[in-house]
Formats: C-alpha cells, sequence, structure tokens
C-alpha cells in the first residue's frame, strides 16, 4: 500500500537552491515517513516549496510545530487571537494602520531574529494575496557562499563572531540601531544536521566584526555581503496565492523585492525556534 511519502514528487527550483515538494496537503498532519523525506530534502535545498495549499491557522502551526518549536512573535504586537506564534506580513492598512509587520517596499538580504541570541531554525511563509509585480522574495545559498570565499577571507574571519542588530521594522539598512536587540553571532557557523559550514553574516543586520579595527571590518563585510548575494547563489521567487514556502535561516539569506503601495500583499508567517548559532 503507498503513502504519501511513496507519492511525493521532488523538482529542483534554481541550481543554487530550492525545491518544490508535489504531493503533500499541509492542510492535513504529516505522517512520520513525510516528516522525514520533507526534512531530507529541506536539508538538501535549503528551501521548500509547496504549491496550491489551503492553510488556516491551525494548520499552519501544526506544520510548524512537526519540525520544532513554534517561536513567539518577539515585536511585541499580536497577530493572532489563538496562536502567539503566527505574524502577518502586509502592506494592508485598516484605520491608517498596517495590520501587518514589514509592511512597504524593498527588503535587503537577511537572516530571521540573527539578532536574538536564539534565532530563528526555520521561517514557513503563506501566501495569501499577492501584487501582481513585485514582492518576490530572494534566496541566496550561504553554503557555497562560504566555500567560495577566497582563502585568505576565510582566513581572516575564521572563528570570529560578529554583531547582528535590528531596528524595529526597518527593511532596509539602517544607521540607527541602538533601539534594536543585537546579538554576536559566528561569523560561519556549523549547521547542526548536515554538518556543513555556511557564512553567517546579512547587508541588513551585520554591523561589525569582532576584534578588527573599524575601516577593515566594514571592508570585510562589504566584501561578503556582496560576494554572497551574487546571481549564482539565489533563486528568486514569484509568489502566487496558496505557496508555502520553508527555508533554513542557518544556511539560507532571503530578501523581497520592491512593489508597489497600491496593491494588496498578504502573507501569514510562522518561525521555528533554532539554537544558539555554533
Amino acid at each position: 500500500m503507498s503513502t504519501v511519502a511513496d507519492n511525493i514528487a521532488v523538482r529542483p527550483l534554481s541550481p543554487a537552491i530550492g525545491a518544490e515538494i508535489i504531493g503533500v496537503d499541509l492542510s492535513q498532519p504529516i505522517d512520520e515517513a513525510t516528516k522525514q523525506k520533507m526534512l531530507d530534502i529541506w536539508h538538501d535545498n535549503l528551501v521548500i516549496l509547496l504549491r496550491d495549499q489551503n492553510l488556516d491557522e491551525d494548520s499552519h502551526v501544526r506544520f510548524a510545530d512537526a519540525f520544532g518549536e513554534p517561536a513567539k512573535v518577539s515585536s511585541g504586537r499580536s497577530f493572532s487571537k489563538k496562536h502567539p506564534s503566527v505574524m502577518l506580513i502586509s502592506n494592508i492598512r485598516e484605520n491608517g494602520e498596517a495590520i501587518g509587520a514589514l509592511p512597504d517596499g524593498e527588503m535587503h538580504f537577511h537572516t530571521d531574529q540573527c539578532h536574538q541570541p536564539r534565532p530563528a531554525k526555520a521561517t514557513i511563509l503563506y501566501a495569501m494575496e499577492i501584487p501582481r509585480e513585485g514582492g518576490d522574495t530572494l534566496f541566496a545559498n550561504a553554503y557555497l557562499a562560504y566555500e567560495t570565499l577566497p582563502d585568505e577571507i576565510k582566513a581572516k574571519i575564521e572563528g570570529r563572531r560578529a554583531l547582528n542588530a535590528y531596528e524595529k521594522d526597518t527593511t532596509v539598512r539602517a544607521n540607527n540601531y541602538e533601539n534594536g536587540a543585537a546579538s554576536w553571532h559566528p561569523i560561519v557557523r556549523t549547521h547542526p544536521a548536515t554538518g556543513r559550514k555556511a557564512l553567517y553574516v546579512n547587508r541588513l543586520m551585520t554591523r561589525e566584526i569582532e576584534g578588527l579595527p573599524k575601516d577593515e571590518s566594514e571592508r570585510i563585510l562589504d566584501f561578503l555581503f556582496d560576494h554572497q548575494e551574487q546571481a549564482k547563489f539565489v533563486y528568486g521567487h514569484k509568489w502566487r496565492p496558496g505557496d508555502v514556502l520553508m527555508w533554513d535561516n542557518r544556511c539560507s539569506l532571503h530578501a523581497r523585492t520592491d512593489f508597489s503601495a497600491g496593491e494588496r500583499r498578504l502573507l501569514r508567517r510562522v518561525t521555528i525556534l533554532g539554537e544558539v548559532p555554533a
């Protein structure tokens, strides 16, 4: 007798990163065999896509919970009466106030919650309303970014930490971040499941390298940002309503392209709590 896991199909999304999983209905609980197969695909591809899903809040959180502990929203806002881990990402406004977080425009490359002591392991984003153009999500492979670094840069950053800081609700690099949360994390982190090394800095939130003069720190970080954002490491996802994307924040980065403020964009997000980076 065939199972859901037996009938799963996989389609690569790009040469660098990402795979579409076909044959799983996330509105229903997934069994252990399906979970393990999806986990293997996710670890191999860093980002997984499931299209044509119909997820309410309960099924969204249940799917996240299968892979780890859903993280409570840390912004101080509440987006769900039932689930403290649910966040809305939206530019829709009611009575002049955005109903969601991170409402407008482009967003620089980053990894979710890297400014916290225990950043998100995974992010699961579900698309409900999508603009006709723009608002795409770009994903970059941080394994490949590290592996292709020049040897002299690898030697310079080996064993060093960087400061990651975030000014609330900013989508581009902020000059002032004194009011935001901040954490020091390794510049190169080792994935606890795969054992591979990934570059763990990003343009939005990484501020300085520990133990280096300011000008040298800025020069190396600028090089790392440009290096990891090269097109050969990136997949650009054009959203459709019903899309579910789950990505691994420990070995990938993501960004958002600009879109018209006159068009509605609404997605629901749940993150899964990760471990202290090492």
